[in-house]
């Protein structure tokens, strides 16, 4: 989607859009602009279907009262280490950013800290909460339940799991940090949702049926398909933990509990997610295991690939996404182009061509 002839959008026109939505819909000015700058984190580093896309859904959910736009976020110090958020129904983006904030506190005093939270809301790319603390020089880990169930258990036919994600970012010196952000299916839904606005195929090992067990390829017909887990039973047993850990352990939903966003927007979620933050001076010197860290990077890096491949390690192409896309702005598909200038229109904002 970066190709040269797809236009750019500039990020201070996406940036502008994202806040006059959401103070149109109720949000604070303040909290408009924390929740536009963490979605473009997701759009420049290549989490396309975690960033803008997902604007109109949010746009919808604070309409029909399913997000409180005025939130009180509040946070419990459980123990030393460990702190609840409640965060009030509100936007996700602000309730994630909050724990994480609190997460790097608390690893300040203790050299770690883990941080629940409950009544929260999707919010976005998980990669974004996970690097936050690499300001800090800190390694830094984000799971969620997610806001749908998507996929079955190993071997069932029942989605009664979400694609619960899972990204942990470790700082490096002069090479990229190293940033995992994987959902425990195969791939997000929000990829599901992407190739069903464009009308993109869906490959063959993404979804199946749920009555035949034979794959679905056509996107449309996606909403009564399963998602398959990433690496078989696996994939499935690591969603079910991240699940307990999330939800089950913070008071959240999880299972048969689970409130789908996308079929009920007006429907409060109670969303469960957990958030890290270590201190890696805890262990050695920061300056040494940071040069580790590049050295193991560029060693790994300059390991064999396979014929016509190149070894790829967490983080590289979102490092090189994101210098092109500060560059150059955002490459947006003409279908999603199309859906916020509808959401501008119904909104009586200006549309991102005014911008």
């Amino acid at each position: 989607m970066d190709a040269k002839t797809t236009p750019r959008v500039s990020l201070a026109a996406a940036r502008g859009l994202i806040v006059d939505a959401m103070t149109t819909s109720g949000l604070s000015a303040g909290d408009a602009a924390k929740v536009a700058g963490l979605m473009l984190e997701a759009d420049l580093t290549g989490a396309d279907a975690h960033g803008v896309f997902r604007l109109p859904q949010y746009v919808l959910r604070l309409k029909l009262g399913g997000l409180n736009p005025r939130p009180n976020i509040t946070v419990t110090r459980t123990a030393p280490a460990t702190a609840l958020v409640d965060g009030d129904n509100g936007m996700g983006h602000l309730v994630v950013s909050r724990a994480m904030e609190t997460a790097i506190d608390i690893a300040k005093e203790n050299g770690v800290g883990w941080v629940g939270m409950r009544m929260s809301n999707h919010a976005g790319a998980a990669g974004v909460y996970a690097a936050l603390p690499l300001k800090s020089d800190m390694i830094g880990m984000y799971a969620a339940v997610a806001n749908a169930n998507h996929m079955p258990l190993a071997g069932g036919s029942e989605p009664l799991l979400g694609t619960n994600p899972l990204a942990i970012a470790i700082p490096a010196g002069q090479e990229p940090p190293l940033v995992l952000d994987i959902a425990t299916s195969i791939v997000s839904y929000g990829t599901i949702k992407n190739h069903r606005l464009q009308s993109i195929p869906l490959q063959d090992d993404w979804m199946v049926d749920p009555k035949t067990g034979e794959a679905v390829i056509d996107a449309k017909k996606s909403a009564e398909a399963l998602l398959l887990p990433m690496a078989g039973y696996k994939g499935a047993g690591l969603a079910l933990m991240i699940g307990m850990l999330a939800g089950v352990l913070n008071g959240a939903l999880f299972g048969r509990e689970c409130v789908d966003f996308n079929a009920d927007p007006e429907k409060v979620n109670n969303t469960g997610q957990f958030v890290l933050a270590l201190d890696p001076a805890r262990f050695r010197p920061l300056d040494k295991f940071k040069a580790e860290v590049d050295r193991h990077s560029r060693e790994l890096r300059a390991s064999k690939a396979l014929p016509g491949q190149s070894v790829r390690l967490p983080g590289d192409e979102r490092a090189k996404r994101r210098a092109d896309r500060l560059a150059n702005g955002l490459a947006l598909a003409p279908e999603l182009l199309k859906e916020l200038d509808k959401l501008a229109v119904e909104l009586k904002i200006k549309p991102l061509a005014e911008r």
